[in-house]
């Protein structure tokens, strides 16, 4: 008896060690398949940071060596590195007040159209109203229109009623460029929300308001958190629409538009630009990587139903 069993358990233990066995060699011959790609992955990755790292190196070294030799030479000895370029940047130009005109003119550039996207999807998504499925088709047809288009019309529209050179100006300008996605974006998200949550909730005696407030923006956060980073970096990064409508204004001018004077008519300064390349990018990489969780789940938003 106890013979059998004891065959029976060495029969068992061999069998393990070979499922084990075979699990080890799947496990080895899927990444032997998928190492192609990933190495194909990184190679790409390194070829796209790669300008990244060497404006990142240029800027903390001496302006001489900058317009001299290549950024790869800053590892050879003696190491040469200063913050010379980031102090000039930075006293250059109002560079100090730049920044707080794209802080005035990206926040509210940001919660203005997100806030009147959010009520206008809802609607597209889950209310009945006559014309709803025309009246969304062309607001995404807005999407193909392009945008140089429309700017002399709305600067003469400007001129006009003296918004031009003012930041409730631009928050008009932008809150309008980007509704269109906005609304698109969030609107597929809203219908993707199961309707008998809705029906649950009306039956509760909520109203339209209600189930709003306490069940659908709670619920998409991750989409609106998506459009945040799109919206935000697009209107800190935008040049054109500011040149456009504040360029002929110093005192409320944003970072991008400052950046662009430092340059002189003869090329002259630009190893500067290294520098205020990093400084404008800090805060848009620090809104990106706190709410990096949720981007791809608003990337994807409404492209699942259920």
């Amino acid at each position: 008896m106890n013979h059998t069993i004891e065959q029976e358990s060495k029969a068992a233990r061999n069998e393990m060690l070979a499922e084990n066995g075979r699990s080890t060699s799947a496990r080895l011959l899927k990444f032997l398949q998928r190492t192609p790609i990933h190495l194909v992955i990184v190679l790409i990755a390194v070829i796209w940071m790669l300008p990244t790292v060497g404006l990142l190196v240029s800027s903390f070294r001496p302006a001489h060596l900058v317009a001299t030799t290549g950024w790869w030479t800053a590892f050879q000895t003696p190491f040469q590195f200063t913050l010379d370029l980031y102090r000039e940047a930075i006293s250059a130009n109002g560079m100090g007040q730049s920044f707080i005109n794209s802080l005035f003119i990206a926040i509210p550039a940001t919660v203005i159209p997100i806030m009147i996207a959010a009520f206008a999807a809802y609607a597209f998504a889950w209310m009945e109203f006559p014309g709803r499925d025309l009246l969304f088709v062309a607001v995404v047809g807005l999407l193909v229109v392009p945008l140089q288009a429309s700017l002399i019309p709305v600067l003469k529209i400007y001129n006009r009623l003296g918004l031009t050179g003012t930041f409730l100006g631009i928050w008009l300008a932008h809150t309008g460029f980007g509704l269109p996605f906005a609304v698109y974006l969030l609107r597929n998200f809203f219908g993707s929300l199961p309707r008998d949550m809705f029906d649950s909730a009306y039956l509760d005696g909520a109203t339209a308001f209600t189930a709003f407030f306490r069940l659908v923006l709670p619920l998409s956060i991750p989409a609106i958190a998506s459009l945040v980073i799109f919206q935000f970096m697009w209107v800190w990064n935008d040049l054109l629409v500011a040149l456009i409508f504040l360029g002929g204004y110093p005192d409320v001018a944003p970072m991008t538009v400052t950046i662009s004077n430092l340059v002189n008519s003869l090329g002259g300064g630009w190893q500067l630009l290294t520098a205020a390349a990093f400084i404008s990018m800090m805060l848009p990489l620090l809104i990106f990587f706190t709410l990096q969780r949720y981007f791809v789940r608003g990337i994807l938003a409404g492209s699942v139903k259920g």
